[in-house]
């Protein structure tokens, strides 16, 4: 009899479909249950198509008896980012504008997911247009906290990480341009890593070569996200930027064992040298974190790199992509979009090519200076999210220890400064706050380093675990 249940590694899930110990049906009913007792609080899974959900798993089941060749998540429910586009399923993008699109194709996150087997159930929830680190829209409406559903998922991947958390779905899928995979994946517990720019390719895109956003894995632990990445990842025809390495190279297993972390050399830093405020109870785990590191054999310094140019970079690279992007459907719809978003649409209109210019020599500066950071350093540590997950009756957090925030962006800085380095970054849990909500640490790595990246947060995983 099979042990499986939806709190179970993926792993773990996909072995025991294989070896029918459990059936893909089977599975699929097992996290139609918890949906069904979970998400009318939470509003994690969205276009929930429990009949075609088991048509697929039963056309799962029927191509393993027949000696089909099985994929990497053969029989696994999956629920695609609402961003998505998920050929024949109803993809809103959060947006009132969008509710009742439904794309004729998948884009190549999905495809791969598909090919590799998974079932797909629904979709996540989203902020409109993926815009913000807290899931709300008209469409659909709040996504909550599985540890508190008072407080933020966080976003843009927020359904995604609440359904993880929650034991809706056993991976994952997002995309991250200011810590949209990271945050949801620090609010709610969970593993969330932003490749490097190029290990997973997204097709269509509106600008192929515009590589501020990109796709990735979240999942309950590092070694499962590894799985996904290793489906998610590798070179495609139809995106010129991608890294040539083979996904398999990062679905191995991850070696944990004493001495996994010897003599790794870590930067900590709480704040990037004042780069932004951080809430003293997530200062407090991120502190921690640097002693784990340090009592499981790591060298842990206190240093940073200078990242002085990130915030600029990066808020005039956003301000651009979203205008490009949804300029001319503001246009036609002025009073279609959430203030914010729009607002930051309305300053990309702004921006001369002499800005885009410069935050492009810029980018190239900071990336070089992070190579020669990590001539020092194997890892940067860092607050995934400045603050633990606020109330989700706010749009963002007003204020941080006291300091107010000016905008909705100011309370992602540690996350987004990363963003424009072009460097892997993953949320790993750290701890929990005196109320028990859930805080991650943000490990970065050097460009093109995913695999050695999830490596080092296997073993912090397993350590911090002791």
């Amino acid at each position: 009899m099979s042990t499986i249940t939806p709190d179970s590694t993926a792993r773990a899930m996909a072995a025991a479909v294989r070896d029918r110990r459990i059936s893909a049906r089977e599975l699929l009913e097992l996290h139609l249950e918890r949906i069904a007792e979970r998400n009318p609080e939470l509003n994690a899974v969205v276009s929930l198509d429990a009949d075609r959900a088991r048509a697929g798993a039963d056309a799962a089941d029927r191509y393993q008896a027949g000696g089909g060749r099985l994929g990497a998540l053969h029989g696994l429910p999956y629920a695609p980012k609402d961003t998505h586009a998920t050929a024949g399923w109803r993809t809103t993008y959060g947006s009132p504008l969008r509710a009742d699109h439904v794309p004729d194709t998948d884009e190549l996150i999905v495809e791969r997911a598909r090919r590799a087997g998974v079932v797909v159930v629904g979709k996540t929830n989203v902020p409109e247009f993926a815009a913000g680190s807290h899931t709300f829209n008209p469409v659909f409406g709040t996504t909550r906290n599985p540890h508190d559903p008072s407080r933020s998922a966080g976003g843009s991947s927020g359904g995604a990480a609440s359904a993880l958390a929650s034991g809706m779905v056993p991976l994952a899928d997002g995309s991250d341009m200011g810590g949209s995979l990271r945050n949801p994946a620090s609010f709610c517990g969970v593993v969330g890593l932003r490749p490097s720019l190029g290990r997973v390719p997204e097709w269509p895109l509106y600008n192929q070569w515009e590589t501020t956003s990109v796709g990735g894995p979240m999942a309950r632990t590092v070694d499962d996200l590894a799985l996904l990445l290793g489906v998610l990842a590798g070179p495609d025809p139809r995106v010129p930027h991608a890294l040539g390495d083979p996904g398999r190279v990062f679905a191995e297993p991850l070696p944990t064992g004493t001495g996994a972390l010897d003599g790794l050399r870590v930067a900590l830093s709480v704040d990037l040298g004042g780069a932004f405020e951080v809430d003293h109870r997530v200062a407090a785990v991120v502190e921690a974190a640097g002693t784990t590191f340090s009592r499981a054999g790591a060298q842990v310094v206190g240093a940073h790199p200078d990242l002085r140019e990130a915030d600029d970079t990066f808020r005039t690279l956003r301000a651009w992509h979203l205008q490009a992007k949804l300029g001319p459907l503001l246009a036609e719809h002025p009073d279609g979009m959430k203030q914010s978003l729009a607002d930051n649409i309305r300053l990309g209109a702004d921006l001369t090519g002499a800005d885009v210019a410069r935050a492009y020599t810029q980018r190239t500066t900071l990336a070089e200076r992070m190579r020669l950071f990590f001539t020092e350093y194997d890892v940067l540590a860092l607050p995934v999210s400045q603050v633990p997950p606020f109330p989700a009756d706010q749009e963002y957090p007003a204020e941080i220890n006291g300091r107010p925030q000016a905008t909705y962006l100011d309370w992602m800085r540690s996350a987004y400064l990363i963003t424009v380095t072009g460097c892997p970054a993953i949320a790993v849990p750290a701890g929990r706050t005196p109320e028990g909500l859930p805080v991650g640490v943000q490990l970065v790595a050097p460009h093109g380093s995913d695999r050695r990246l999830l490596e080092v947060a296997a073993a912090f995983e397993a350590a911090a675990r002791e």
